[in-house]
């Protein structure tokens, strides 16, 4: 029997953690797959979040440091400035990113760190319960948000790729999700050109991930899919926000 399809190198043979249905571990895959691609695996060093993939130093078979809550851009900074020729990635979920990180992730943009950033959004925090997050929508239930987020009281969700996008020193952001086969090849794409323009020292990149999170949602894996395409993707539209070796007309 030939075979169609094996785990990547720099993905390590473990099981994950994660709950049932979870799409870390397709994020993980597409991350995993652009490094091997590129040939940049050797060279690579993550930085693991608090949150959901704080062990996110278990699977990837590339150095891994762990950084402080909403700490790993400044922690990526300090890498990629002392190891200049190495490939630095953040991997960060919403809470760590956009709450308790959000100085860090505009400064690290607005200074043009050459470090990647791949952001799971799936509005929730997954790992502490269920809270509301900056990124939880207008009237999403969640455990701090028992009626819905009441926009009038606790504020609109944060775009983050449309944010970091008018900031000189990011090169690249792009908004993608995992929710069927042709949207993770279109993920994959854009994890590929978040590496290939750090290569190019070209400026921040930032890969958007639209997710579920059925366990916290409350949802079964196949219904939390059909909420992010129904809820999610249309309140944060899919797409590339900046691009700058983008041809222009």
């Amino acid at each position: 029997m030939s075979v169609v399809f094996e785990r990547t190198p720099s993905l390590l043979d473990v099981p994950f953690h994660y709950c049932p249905g979870c799409p870390h571990g397709i994020i993980h895959r597409l991350v995993a797959e652009s490094l091997d691609e590129l040939g940049l695996a050797g060279e690579a060093v993550g930085v693991a979040p608090v949150g959901c993939a704080v062990m996110a130093y278990d699977y990837f078979g590339c150095d891994m440091i762990e950084a402080p809550h909403g700490r790993a851009p400044a922690v990526a900074t300090g890498v990629k400035r002392a190891l200049p020729d190495h490939t630095v990635f953040t991997y960060q979920g919403d809470g760590d990113l956009a709450a308790i990180g959000t100085a860090e992730t505009v400064h690290v943009g607005t200074r043009g760190e050459r470090i990647t950033t791949i952001f799971v959004n799936n509005a929730i925090y997954g790992m502490t319960g269920g809270q509301m997050a900056p990124t939880t929508l207008p009237g999403q239930v969640t455990q701090t948000s028992p009626y819905g987020r009441d926009v009038k009281t606790q504020g609109y969700p944060i775009r983050i790729c449309e944010m970091l996008s008018t900031l000189d020193g990011v090169a690249f952001a792009a908004r993608v999700s995992v929710d069927n086969v042709k949207n993770v090849r279109e993920a994959k794409k854009a994890i590929k050109k978040a590496f290939e323009i750090q290569k190019q020292g070209l400026g921040y990149t930032i890969v958007e991930v639209i997710s579920a999170c059925p366990t916290n949602w409350g949802m079964t894996p196949t219904a939390a899919l059909e909420w992010v395409r129904e809820n999610m993707i249309p309140y944060y539209p899919l797409g590339v926000y900046k691009d700058v070796t983008a041809k222009k007309d």
